[in-house]
């Protein structure tokens, strides 16, 4: 398998992984909207809906990653002589893997303290399954900068940079 290949169905995964987050966030708060108007408000709902968000959000910017979808500022490295500009990507690459790393192994330390505490509304599930999000959406970000990285060296080698309208 090529890491193209592999790539692509990355990318599969982590679409429908948000596809998946999307249609329940949109079918949970209708459900609720609904039984709130009929007067039997779930108390449970908007809970499971912030969750919900912020699983789709850390998923969804996994993904961005494979699309370059990141805010930034290609410009400015693309004016630069081909030296700085690929020292200047690197540097860029080498900081957020660092700071995804970090982020990972704090997630992952910071989900033994949740082990005992216990959503509000559902206390039957686990703070730290809900938390979980943090550590697993930072491997699934070293994953995705891995897998783009030769492509970003090549585009600082070549002093082209790819809009992420021209990406897809």
């Amino acid at each position: 398998m090529t890491l193209k290949r592999f790539r692509q169905g990355y990318e599969r995964f982590l679409e429908w992984i948000a596809i998946a987050l999307m249609v329940a966030l949109a079918v949970e708060v209708t459900a609720g909207v609904i039984f709130r108007y009929a007067g039997h408000s779930l108390v449970w709902y908007d809970e499971v809906a912030v969750v919900l968000l912020a699983w789709l959000t850390f998923y969804g910017s996994a993904l961005a990653v494979l699309k370059h979808a990141h805010m930034g500022v290609p410009e400015l490295v693309r004016m630069m002589p081909r030296s700085p500009r690929v020292a200047v990507t690197l540097f860029a690459q080498a900081c957020t893997l660092a700071f995804f790393v970090v982020l990972a192994w704090v997630g992952f330390s910071v989900l033994e303290i949740l082990a005992t505490d216990n959503m509000v509304s559902l206390p039957q599930f686990n703070a730290a399954h809900t938390n979980s999000v943090i550590p697993v959406s930072a491997v699934l970000f070293i994953i995705g900068q891995i897998l783009v990285f030769p492509e970003v060296l090549d585009e600082a080698l070549r002093g082209d940079v790819v809009k992420p309208e021209e990406a897809a």
